[in-house]
């Protein structure tokens, strides 16, 4: 392990990648059955993946694609991914359906609407996740009840709302917290739990939520082709739980037979439940825990999803736990591109990826990181944007007001 010396308020470690255990939940075969359900769904849309040639030649690196999950099924972030396959699995279980020959519109009859009218589902979430719940379960015309951490800004939950769920409440709780106390009112009013991080005897949905999760990367393979990129060099992935990095790692991991590009996993730096299980470097994962405060909401989350931190510890080489300014930075970037390059609105936990690259590149202070990296100009990097203006009243004052400004002063 390197630990490197703290940057601009930025800690990074590196650990050498261990490609044996190649997570076949998210092998080939099984990414394309869920990319093949999700095109099922009549809103299903392939998201963007768009080339920052400008910004690329700015930080003088070959490219940078970056894959806008701001337009997923119309709900401004890409959790409905993972929350509509999970449900999909549960139903088909239920009612003995089978799930490779099952499409969504199916399950939208009046007759099997019919059955499935009584059934609730419970997550907590930071707001993304539970918008993809609600979501799926409206669709279903099933009840969906969705709990919400403390701090939650109020627009969040009422988005969940306006998409169907029957209850929606801030509680005060911390994130985890939260978590419990969906599993604990699931287990005593026979509910369905739908929770994208896993614990020991709670696997399966969470398994099937980091699956659904592969069409982002699916469709990103598909369209780097398009663009005449075989491989990127380099991932950015910021993870909360690491539900989605694991899912993207993982696809990867599958795709390039163990050998997936250089991979980052960014953290907010309050928060970084990843980057301490990497640091203690005893191949478990570690919690955070106490009063966790980031702008990075939908990374607010102090425990790993115990089913993909294997793949985080055995498939990234790196681990980054970053200040809020580091997406604030990477918001405002994408949000005023350089030349004509496609402006892209990313909300709080779907820039940090880029806001860190951006200070990678253009800070001497980062040279060496940089360069145990090999980011260079024959640098290709994905980056995924996971939501867009979620909280837009606080998207405004980051990009408009100047909130969260840089920690450092230029040419210090």
């Amino acid at each position: 392990m390197i630990i490197f010396e703290e940057q601009l308020g930025i800690n990074i470690i590196s650990t050498p990648m261990n490609n044996h255990n190649i997570p076949l939940f998210l092998n080939e075969e099984i990414s394309n059955n869920v990319r093949i359900f999700h095109s099922s769904i009549s809103d299903y849309k392939v998201t963007p993946l768009i080339s920052l040639d400008n910004l690329a030649k700015k930080l003088n690196i070959k490219g940078i694609y970056v894959k806008d999950e701001s337009y997923r099924f119309n709900l401004n972030a890409f959790k409905s991914l993972g929350g509509l396959y999970a449900i999909f699995k549960i139903v088909c279980k239920k009612l003995n359906l089978d799930d490779n020959k099952t499409t969504f519109d199916d399950l939208q009859r009046p007759e099997i609407k019919e059955l499935l009218k009584d059934m609730v589902f419970i997550t907590a979430t930071d707001g993304n996740h539970g918008k993809g719940i609600a979501f799926a379960a409206s669709k279903l015309g099933c009840k969906s009840i969705v709990l919400m951490p403390r701090g939650t800004v109020e627009v969040r939950a009422e988005a969940i709302r306006q998409i169907g769920a029957y209850e929606v409440s801030i509680t005060d709780l911390n994130y985890d917290d939260a978590v419990r106390k969906a599993a604990k009112l699931a287990e005593e009013n026979n509910w369905y739990l739908v929770q994208d991080t896993a614990w020991d005897g709670y696997e399966d949905v969470p398994n099937f939520i980091t699956q659904g999760y592969t069409t982002m990367a699916n469709e990103a393979y598909e369209q780097l082709q398009e663009y005449d990129v075989e491989k990127p060099t380099h991932l950015f992935l910021q993870a909360g739980v690491g539900s989605m990095a694991g899912g993207v790692l993982g696809y990867f991991a599958n795709k390039y037979k163990g050998n997936p590009p250089i991979t980052t996993i960014v953290e907010p730096k309050t928060v970084a439940c990843i980057y301490k299980s990497a640091l203690f470097n005893d191949k478990k994962p570690h919690a955070v825990t106490g009063d966790l405060q980031t702008i990075m909401a939908g990374l607010n989350c102090g425990e790993p999803n115990t089913a993909t931190w294997p793949i985080l510890r055995d498939f990234a080489s790196f681990y980054a736990a970053c200040p809020d300014y580091v997406t604030a930075r990477g918001m405002r970037i994408l949000a005023t591109p350089t030349g004509n390059d496609q402006k892209v609105i990313s909300g709080e936990s779907g820039a940090v990826g880029l806001g860190l690259l951006s200070l990678l590149m253009g800070k001497n202070e980062l040279k060496e990181i940089r360069e145990a990296m090999n980011l260079n100009s024959d640098s290709v990097v994905l980056i995924f944007s996971t939501e867009g203006n979620t909280d837009p009243i606080g998207y405004d004052e980051i990009i408009y007001d100047g909130k969260n400004p840089s920690l450092f002063v230029e040419g210090r």
